[in-house]
């Protein structure tokens, strides 16, 4: 056969793969719409490349279960769960307070979607700037006496890390166990040496979905996005910061990062640390075990009502994204959302633009700069949407906002790791917090007020005068948007 030949055999090849793989995401992959259009796309008009990207970030996990513990059940939380839905279906669950109550649909929601339990006895600190997080980290690390778990989607060999590192050393000398989960692909840059001082320390580290060649992964999508910390079974973080010097405001390239984070104290760590077990589970050869002293006896702290909430692709419902939806759609007079990338699917948008156009004051502020160029760009192609319905846009300019919180009608709020982007919503594993405090949400108002001041709006007039190039650009991330 000649050269020819073989050249016209091999790209024939290619083509019939390629009209395979199109047959493969259209009929047994049941993927959104707009990310089988997006994929058929790609595959349509680069076929030979098309097929790589979709093998590095086309892998769908929906209806694979990837988490298992077989002692979670020690923990009680089907009988909690069970417990709790009955009493809501009966009009008896017994609310602390009569505010809460009013958001027992979605408090009911959650718990069938995700036996995510109300826990009515925490108390919560609301952390927006990275150097008193970490201080307050750090010191909780410093005085553990029994255990240190932690998950963050990015952890960096620099000043931060290091020093993180050298605290989890002291511990793990001091005979604490310690247990540190890390994404290989948010964490990539990370050496592989980096933990090997915890580890003869005897401390453990693993990486979540690590590559199979070194820096040669190709699972880019479906990331643990998680950033958990429980210290003792006691006391839990959760929110935005991952570990490296940029969320310190060291980055020149961002400046000051404003992002938003919690602690809380009391039995909504229970959720976390159950939260930290499946994943650990999921990564490690070194599986744990219940064990009572994981779950300790906590006495109340503080009145907010606090639901743990996780999703990933791995889920058949996207629950995370369902609470912030019933969240949108209760809203009576305000909402107010804060997210580095505004990417939302139809649902989503089509809720805030309803709640726009329907009198609720609607607010959104994402950064002044990207640090995504496509997601930026398709953010802004979306906001116009919002503009459009009547809801306020503010532009963040005192460095980079990364914060991702909703607050609606002083009453109830949502902070976790999960942005309001398609790639959360589907693709990522993610925890968010649902509270159900008016002081602690008050809180949250005044933080988005105060960030207001530090802020422009962009008005309708103000978008409508960005350049044809700015145009193109929006509507090819706009169209690559389900993948993004």
């Amino acid at each position: 056969m000649t050269f020819t030949g073989i050249t016209t055999t091999l790209i024939g090849l290619i083509l019939l793969l390629n009209i395979v793989l199109a047959i493969f995401v259209v009929f047994l992959e049941r993927r959104d719409v707009g990310a089988t259009w997006a994929w058929l796309l790609v595959l349509f008009f680069v076929p030979i490349a098309g097929f790589i990207l979709y093998l590095i970030f086309g892998q769908n996990l929906s209806r694979k279960k990837i988490f298992s513990w077989k002692d979670k059940n020690k923990i009680g939380i089907m009988d909690i769960t069970k417990y709790q839905i009955e009493m809501l279906q009966e009009g008896d669950f017994p609310f602390h307070d009569e505010r809460t109550a009013q958001y027992k649909d979605l408090i009911y929601m959650l718990l069938v979607n995700d036996r995510a339990v109300l826990t009515q006895d925490n108390k919560v600190n609301i952390y927006t700037d990275g150097y008193h997080k970490f201080r307050a980290l750090l010191q909780d690390i410093a005085d553990a006496k029994d255990h240190i778990h932690l998950i963050y989607y990015i952890l960096r060999n620099d000043q931060l890390g290091n020093e993180l590192l050298d605290m989890l050393v002291v511990k793990a000398k001091e005979g604490v166990e310690v247990r540190v989960l890390f994404d290989a692909m948010g964490s990539r840059r990370l050496p592989r040496k980096f933990f090997r001082p915890l580890i003869e320390a005897g401390g453990e580290a693993s990486a979540f979905f690590p590559a199979i060649l070194p820096h040669l992964n190709l699972q880019v999508n479906y990331r643990n996005h998680r950033k958990l910390a429980i210290i003792d079974g006691k006391t839990g973080y959760v929110g935005g910061f991952n570990i490296g010097d940029e969320y310190l405001g060291l980055d020149k390239k961002f400046g000051y990062w404003r992002d938003t984070h919690l602690r809380i104290y009391g039995k909504a760590v229970y959720a976390m640390q159950t939260r930290f077990v499946l994943d650990w589970n999921q990564a490690s050869t070194k599986k744990i075990s219940y064990q009572d002293r994981l779950f300790p006896h906590i006495e109340p702290q503080g009145e907010t009502d606090v639901q743990i909430v996780s999703s990933g692709p791995d889920s058949e419902w996207e629950q995370i994204k369902y609470g912030m939806l019933k969240m949108i759609s209760s809203a009576e007079h305000y909402i107010y959302i804060q997210t580095p990338y505004f990417i939302p699917d139809a649902s989503v948008l089509d809720a805030i633009k309803i709640a726009a156009l329907s009198g609720v004051d609607v607010r959104l502020m994402i950064p002044n700069k990207p640090d995504h160029p496509f997601v930026y760009w398709a953010t802004l192609s979306n906001v116009g949407e919002l503009l459009k319905s009547g809801a306020k846009v503010y532009i963040y300019e005192n460095g980079f906002i990364h914060a991702k919180t909703i607050v609606a009608d002083g009453k109830i709020a949502t902070v976790g790791t999960a942005n309001m982007d398609v790639r959360s919503f589907r693709l990522n594993f993610e925890v968010n917090a649902f509270l159900y405090d008016p002081v602690l949400v008050e809180e949250l108002v005044q933080i988005f007020e105060k960030d207001i001041e530090k802020s422009h709006e962009l008005t309708v007039e103000d978008y409508q005068k960005r350049s044809l190039f700015i145009r193109f650009k929006e509507s090819i991330s706009r169209l690559l948007s389900p993948v993004l």
